[in-house]
């Protein structure tokens, strides 16, 4: 009778065991340790080395310098970006009155959220934030990004906290039922441009989400808008 043929590379259970050995006595410990050392410093760039898109490695929690503001929610930061000298980033969650939009023109508060926006960032160091919900890019190629200001504070939140701007309730981001609860504070306390628009002053995308946002003749705020 033909003995069994040994299987070729079979481990035996002195090697299984010394292995085991290793990994839980010696290799472990050492990851734990250099994990100890290094601590969140390794595990990001680990993250950013093999998860990051190549957006977010260029931009995310990185410093730039402010060249210049376009409007109250774009502006240009000093990184090259494909064929321009500069990276042109669109504030995520907001929108602001237009001042060179090409049919709505001037619009109501336009100037006033411009002039803030500079005031808070105009040639100012500022951290960009690169979100992990929906799109990094709009559809002309600006990259969409909160923007922390040297005091810790996030421009975009400024931006609705005081009434120049809007909570952009069309698209999805991390943090849409924060800048929706925003919206409602700067209406309750009319802050800025809430203390005076009427209704046909706002962006058409707003008085189509919000139907009933100052439909009062006489400006007075509807206290179900946030209800309907």
């Amino acid at each position: 009778m033909a003995s069994p043929k040994a299987v070729r590379y079979a481990m035996s259970r002195r090697k299984k065991n010394a292995i085991v050995f290793v990994f839980f006595f010696l290799f472990l410990p050492a990851v734990m340790v250099v994990d100890h050392l290094a601590g969140p410093p390794l595990r990001q760039a680990l993250v950013r080395r093999f998860f990051y898109t190549e957006d977010q490695k260029k931009y995310h929690q990185q410093y730039f310098s402010v060249l210049s503001i376009v409007d109250g929610d774009t502006l240009d930061v000093d990184w090259p970006d494909g064929n321009s000298a500069f990276t042109r980033i669109r504030l995520l969650g907001i929108d602001t009155p237009e001042t060179r939009h090409p049919t709505a023109g001037v619009m109501y508060f336009g100037p006033e959220a411009t002039d803030f926006t500079r005031s808070m960032i105009d040639g100012s160091r500022v951290t960009v934030l690169l979100d992990t919900v929906g799109d990094q890019r709009d559809v002309y190629g600006r990259l969409l990004a909160y923007i922390q200001i040297e005091d810790g504070r996030i421009l975009n939140e400024e931006i609705i906290r005081r009434g120049f701007g809007y909570a952009d309730l069309r698209f999805e981001h991390s943090q849409s039922a924060l800048y929706e609860a925003l919206m409602e504070e700067a209406i309750a306390s009319q802050a800025g441009l809430w203390k005076k628009a009427v209704r046909d002053q706002l962006p058409p995308w707003l008085r189509q989400k919000r139907p009933l946002l100052l439909r009062s003749k006489a400006g007075v705020l509807s206290t179900s808008i946030f209800n309907e």
